[in-house]
């Protein structure tokens, strides 16, 4: 009965659209597809009585309610309570050679990319929880897995590393950067990444058919800056057990605040409170 409006942004869904299968959210047996649950999230929330709107915010006035947002078509939104819910994307490299194998060896998500590499060999750039996940995974397609980190010691949680270490297909290259993506054009693909060892600047070429950057990601909050209170990572501040911002009427919820875990299922849940806040705090301004 609150006449929700959700503008959907350019990728609808988020990170959940670009994932295959989803094993640990709840009510399902089987693994499913992310694109599908987030299809049926649409839905429940149409059937609902939410507006749907195709469209990007350009920026955002939050100085005084009702909210304006306008967007990239130039339609001007106004919103009595504002909900962020912009997610985070993943981080990368940001060498050039990266950017354009992207989408022909080089990938941010293990689960979506990672059956291409049956039977092959691919390395994996990261020391965190991710990157040893995803490097985990990759070892149920690749021959060999090299997880690349630039420091002496992962920082993953011991449970991560101790089964990293005792997989018999990941090699561990401590101390290493990766400085070039090498392939070839015709057709595209990777073929080697061009290593520096971080201490003694040596370089050398690895022989590798993919290439996995797991090194975190970033919030989408640059549309907030200097209106909401964020982190030094740019992630939305909120109150304690709360969803509500530094900004009266304004929440968030997902991975624009959450950097601890990050799950479908928290953030899901973190969208709950984020609902009930907002209609209390409309209650109580009328």
């Amino acid at each position: 009965m609150l006449a929700p409006t959700l503008i959907a942004g350019i990728q609808p869904g988020g990170q959940l659209t670009i994932t295959t299968e989803v094993e640990n959210y709840p009510g399902f047996a089987e693994a499913i597809q992310g694109p599908w649950l987030m299809e049926q999230m649409q839905k429940q929330a149409e059937h609902l009585g939410t507006h749907f709107v195709q469209d990007t915010i350009a920026s955002v006035d939050l100085a005084r309610r009702p909210f304006t947002l306008i967007g990239d078509s130039g339609e001007r939104y106004t919103a009595d309570t504002l909900i962020v819910a912009t997610g985070a994307s993943a981080n990368w490299l940001g060498l050039p050679s990266e950017a354009k194998y992207q989408g022909f060896g080089v990938s941010a998500c293990a689960t979506c990319d990672g059956f291409f590499f049956r039977g092959k060999k691919v390395a994996v750039v990261g020391g965190g929880n991710t990157a040893a996940e995803e490097a985990l995974f990759l070892t149920n397609f690749a021959d060999r897995v090299t997880l690349i980190h630039r420091r002496d010691v992962l920082r993953a949680d011991k449970t991560n590393q101790a089964r990293v270490m005792a997989n018999s297909k990941i090699d561990c290259l401590f101390d290493t950067e990766v400085v070039e993506v090498l392939g070839t054009d015709a057709p595209k693909g990777v073929s080697a990444v061009r290593l520096r060892n971080t201490i003694t600047g040596s370089s050398r070429t690895l022989e590798v058919d993919g290439l996995f950057v797991a090194i975190g990601h970033s919030p989408a909050t640059a549309l907030f800056k200097g209106q909401i209170e964020m982190d030094e990572a740019g992630y939305i501040k909120s109150a304690p057990d709360s969803t509500h911002t530094s900004v009266a009427g304004v929440f968030a919820a997902g991975d624009v605040k959450d950097k601890i875990f990050r799950q479908a299922v928290t953030a899901a849940g973190m969208g709950c409170m984020a609902a009930l806040e907002a209609e209390r705090f409309l209650a109580a301004a009328h």
